[in-house]
């Protein structure tokens, strides 16, 4: 019997199977951050230990720093003393460091892609769980506890039980202002914030292919906002083309050699999978949430649920907790809804792409006075490109704000925090009570979508934007 592409990598990657147990697998990258290595480097350090391979580590600062004034002491003493602890681990361990300040620093889930890092046939973890992004390239990438980084750090292992595969087919042409983030938050709607629970996830058909790599990461991103362990799309010729001369990738006959490799990561045609799902691309409308998970998600036309609709006891309480916290009532249509925020970035959608589709669409407007807007790249590479596209004049022009790289307002970790009770129109990827600030209401959008707000004030359909 065939075998998926997962399977393929999988297999490849391992050192050792326990029995009645986890496999021993080996970690061909590993990405660290301010927020979760700590505690990694100090459990090493107390045992005495040595990092195994410290040129297979790739450090960045991005969760908890300033996006103003980077260049300038951080004010806040926890993001200081997180940020200095990541400078002084590095330094003390050999590993390549891109703090703030140096041309490579941003998300790390950006940076890895950008720099060509991230390639096919890989395994990549980090102590975070948007590692599913780098799944676009035909990688196993997935998120690990600080415990786990502490077993990367002394071993270049981790002891990982298998999880079991579904494939999500989508075919089909997508309407005209439907895009990535559409995509993902449709599929997690359909199947529930727990709908991949155990699984790693290949997303295939004519839909998918006809996606950018930057399109492909969104979509990979959001993998674990359906309990999925990871995604993954096998590369193509669009892959190539991607990671082709950028500065870690494979060059003149190492090229070759690594080309010839990746044009081997597929799924075979008679592979088996353990759950399999198709979906019709034209089926998918622009989509926003409304509660408070990934799962709770509607076409930007459609209504919230009704409570008659929901039949068990326990979902039922779930969706008031939602709704009460949302400020929202069952039945009720999100269209024309006003709203106060919108930020544009994170590791889902803070790449050229997004900020291009965003400019196409405020390009000679401005934005509503009512509404605070961020835009935040996700890398200093990111922000140079937006400059060099003109885009920032753009952006400048309709009086919207650009902030320096990082997470930014994805999380309240940082300064950028949404004020409770107010409504954020955002591109990132959680929805939780409090994730962008005790009392904030998140609902998840495209970067059409944000662009469209941005605009009017409140949730609109930007298929009436449209040409």
């Amino acid at each position: 019997m065939g075998k998926t592409i997962f399977d393929k990598i999988w297999d490849k990657h391992v050192v050792k199977i326990i029995e009645d147990g986890p496999s021993v697998l080996y970690i061909d990258k590993h990405l660290i951050h301010e927020v979760t290595s700590p505690q990694a480097f100090s459990g090493i350090e107390k045992r005495g230990a040595q990092l195994f391979r410290p040129k297979q580590i790739v450090a960045t600062a991005d969760h908890n720093v300033p996006t103003i004034n980077q260049h300038l002491p951080i004010a806040d003493q926890l993001s200081k003393f997180q940020v200095d602890t990541l400078i002084d681990n590095c330094k003390k361990h050999g590993v390549e460091l891109y703090g703030l300040g140096h041309e490579h620093q941003g998300i790390v889930h950006v940076i890895g892609p950008e720099l060509g890092i991230t390639q096919p046939g890989m395994t990549i973890v980090c102590g975070d769980s948007h590692t599913s992004t780098h799944g676009a390239f035909g990688t196993i990438a997935f998120g690990i506890g600080t415990s786990e980084v502490e077993m990367v750090f002394a071993s270049q292992c981790v002891m990982q039980s298998k999880p079991k595969v579904m494939r999500i087919n989508i075919d089909g042409a997508i309407q005209n202002g439907v895009v990535s983030k559409d995509i993902i938050l449709f599929i997690i709607a359909q199947i529930s914030a727990s709908g991949a629970t155990g699984y790693f996830v290949e997303y295939a058909g004519s839909a998918i292919r006809a996606l950018s790599m930057e399109a492909r990461m969104t979509i990979c991103n959001m993998s674990i906002e359906m309990g999925a362990r990871g995604g993954i799309i096998a590369p193509d010729e669009t892959t190539y083309l991607y990671i082709k001369g950028r500065p870690f990738a494979p060059k003149d006959a190492d090229w070759e050699i690594k080309l010839a490799e990746w044009k081997q990561l597929f799924t075979d045609a008679d592979a088996k999978f353990d759950v399999e799902i198709n979906i019709n691309a034209a089926d998918i409308q622009p989509m926003v949430t409304y509660g408070t998970n990934p799962g709770m998600g509607l076409s930007v036309t459609g209504k919230v649920p009704t409570l008659e609709s929901i039949t068990d006891a326990t979902e039922k309480q779930n969706f008031e907790k939602a709704l009460k916290y949302m400020g929202l009532t069952p039945g009720q249509s999100l269209l024309g809804m006003p709203v106060q925020n919108v930020f544009i970035g994170s590791c889902t959608n803070s790449r050229i792409e997004d900020f291009r589709l965003v400019a196409s669409i405020i390009k000679g407007k401005q934005k509503d006075p009512n509404v605070k807007t961020l835009i935040v790249p996700g890398s200093q590479a990111v922000a140079k490109q937006i400059i060099a596209e003109g885009l920032d004049k753009i952006f400048t022009a309709a009086g919207v704000e650009i902030r320096q790289a990082g997470c930014s307002a994805c999380l309240g970790m940082n300064e950028d925090k949404i004020p409770a009770g107010e409504y954020c129109i955002s591109t990132s990827n959680r929805n939780f009570e409090g994730r962008q600030g005790a009392g904030a209401r998140t609902m998840l959008v495209s970067p059409l979508t944000a662009a469209a707000a941005l605009l009017t004030g409140k949730i609109s359909d930007i298929r009436t934007m449209l040409n």
